[in-house]
């Protein structure tokens, strides 16, 4: 019986630096422009989709350049191996659901966590179209502003999980950025990355939360919970 399940964002997540954000930053139009276009989904006068469409639209590398340059600029939070061996060893399945790349994702799990471990993790992402010259583009999810509605795809393993059990799992949901927060307010608990723009938004949408440094912090309190000496309540910190 699954009685936890992790529902976990990738990039600035599980992994220390966000692989769009590096991408953009150093191959297209530079951090500066990146922070201003993202302002704009924190205050609500632009999508997420749209901001996030314009940073790819400015990297003109080759995909599988990119994939090298990643494998050797981005690390893996120092928690998360520790809370994916946990993981598979208490039966508590860990679901990537990101707003990425399945392909960048994938290639940087199998590189960070090896290949045996990532076929035992769920990875829900956006795909990639690579043109015949060299240019490549984003392939949504769906067509909502966030271009991965993540709320759905959780929906989707509460559905699946629910069914293969008799009793509720507790949900869990680890991110750090603004579309995280569909999908976290379908979870138990949400645990929300110390300084990213998922803290300031939750707490001006008044969502319940609490903050992480590392995986180690996440595994510490989901051990907690589920031996019954924390309650989900009692470890939200608003």
């Amino acid at each position: 019986m699954v009685k936890a399940v992790i529902f976990t964002d990738f990039d600035g997540t599980v992994t220390q630096e966000d692989s769009n954000d590096y991408l953009t930053d150093n191959l297209g139009f530079g951090k500066e422009k990146r922070l201003k276009v993202f302002d704009g989904v924190i205050d609500g006068t632009t999508t997420f989709r749209d901001a996030f469409s314009q940073m790819l639209d400015s990297i003109h590398t080759p995909f599988p350049e990119c994939l090298d340059i990643l494998t050797k600029h981005i690390d893996l939070d120092p928690g998360f191996k520790d809370t994916l061996k946990w993981s598979l060893e208490n039966n508590v399945p860990i679901v990537v659901v990101s707003s990425g790349m399945r392909p960048i994702i994938k290639h940087l799990l199998t590189s960070l966590v090896g290949e045996d471990s990532i076929n035992k993790i769920d990875i829900v992402s956006n795909e990639v179209d690579i043109h015949k010259d060299g240019e490549w583009n984003i392939v949504y999810i769906d067509d909502g502003p966030f271009g991965h509605d993540k709320s759905k795809t959780i929906d989707r393993y509460k559905r699946k999980y629910e069914a293969e059990s008799s009793e509720k799992p507790i949900y869990f949901y680890c991110g750090d950025g603004v579309s995280d927060l569909s999908a976290a307010k379908d979870c138990d608990l949400l645990f929300a990355r110390r300084g990213k723009d998922l803290v300031r938004y939750c707490k001006k949408q008044d969502v319940p939360f609490r903050e992480f440094d590392s995986f180690e912090d996440i595994l510490a309190s989901i051990k907690q919970v589920l031996s019954g000496k924390k309650t989900v309540k009692e470890l939200m910190e608003n």
